[in-house]
């Protein structure tokens, strides 16, 4: 009996160390990006009536994203951190003695993250993407003095008695020409008393360089006792909204959902257009807790080894080394897959295998 509980008391000891390194780490990284993000939205004051208060509150919404993206890292780091400190003092050593496999000792150091991991998965899919278009809304209703965007019920926006409401939008690239497309728009225009004037709904609203176009457009215009309708196959939109600010609010990939992103994707193949960026994301969420769990997984044949001799100083750096390297590894191998046409799947396998390949090969090597 006494063998199967002290395995559990020194994983809930592991967990401990790594999470507090962890949630340190994660307050240094994440308090840097908040401060380096306002100190970029300085600038921007001034523009329209975009002052300081909108710069705080822009970077305030943009925090759940910011933690989702930086704690693969700070995981990283706590690990090599935290299980560092343990080796120095040689308590990996002792465990080891009684028994403990190396595998063991990484599963227990997971143990507490895999929790934390969970919460960011769901972040990912609920605080970060409100978030980011609250963040998108504030910025672009301050600079343009007219346009609020809310992703409720599809993407909304406004210019004065006007109000826009569109089911879905990207950003489109094909033979080199780009452009902004929404889908599944209508139009509501009031009177001053605020009266229905007009009611127009299209499947698509385009923006290219000569300024937004209507297609398959029915148009209902109300009068005092009566209503009149018309269809349309193209009509000209004379508005200033800003397409480029639209197009930031519905259809930056990696800030939507993955509902979001599957209909995306379902719809750019429907209509024969390119999904690759929609999926890269989409993959992206899917994979997040299996970098999480191989980087971590990563600082096990340091922390049995070089960890033993060496200061804070000397594991930070190979935790960043670690980090680095594994990113930008990832990143090309993602962008390889665009250009070579691959599966997004096989571009997120790759380097979690590769490393864990090279770790298993540090370990077989020392045993």
């Amino acid at each position: 009996m006494s063998f199967s509980l002290r395995p559990r008391v020194v994983d809930l000891y592991l967990s401990r160390c790594v999470l507090v390194a962890t949630l340190g780490a994660w307050a240094v990284l994440v308090g840097f990006d908040v401060i380096l993000a306002l100190v970029n939205e300085l600038d921007e004051i001034g523009e329209g009536g975009y002052t300081l208060s909108h710069a705080v509150l822009y970077s305030a919404y943009t925090v759940p994203r910011r933690i989702y993206e930086l704690f693969p890292t700070a995981a990283l780091i706590g690990c090599v951190l935290g299980l560092g400190g343990l080796a120095a003092r040689s308590e990996l050593t002792a465990m080891r003695a009684v028994g403990m496999s190396r595998l063991r000792i990484g599963l227990g150091a997971l143990l507490a993250l895999a929790g934390v991991t969970a919460l960011m998965v769901v972040n990912a899919e609920t605080a970060a993407p409100y978030g980011e278009q609250s963040a998108q809304s504030v910025a672009s209703a301050a600079k343009t003095g007219d346009v609020v965007m809310a992703r409720v019920s599809g993407l909304w926006a406004r210019e004065g008695n006007v109000f826009l409401n569109a089911r879905d939008g990207v950003r489109r690239q094909v033979d080199g020409q780009e452009w902004t497309e929404l889908q599944g728009v209508r139009l509501f225009e009031f009177d001053a008393e605020g009266k229905l004037l007009s009611l127009a709904e299209a499947r698509t609203a385009e923006h290219r360089g000569d300024g937004w176009v209507l297609r398959d457009v029915t148009r209902s215009t109300f009068g005092e006792r009566s209503a009149q309708s018309q269809t349309l196959a193209e009509e000209r939109w004379e508005t200033g909204l800003d397409d480029q600010a639209l197009a930031a609010a519905a259809s930056r990939p990696r800030y939507l959902s993955s509902a979001e992103l599957s209909r995306n994707i379902s719809y750019m193949q429907r209509n024969g257009l390119d999904p690759k960026a929609f999926e890269n994301a989409y993959w992206a969420r899917w994979f997040y807790p299996v970098n999480v769990a191989v980087l971590c997984l990563a600082a096990l044949p340091f922390a049995f080894g070089s960890l033993r001799s060496g200061g804070f100083g000397k594991r930070l750096f190979i935790a960043i080394v670690i980090g680095v390297a594994y990113l930008l590894v990832q990143r090309l191998v993602v962008s390889l897959s665009d250009v070579y046409r691959f599966d997004a799947r096989l571009a997120y396998l790759i380097p979690p295998v590769a490393l864990m390949g090279l770790c298993w090969g540090v370990f077989a090597r020392r045993d």
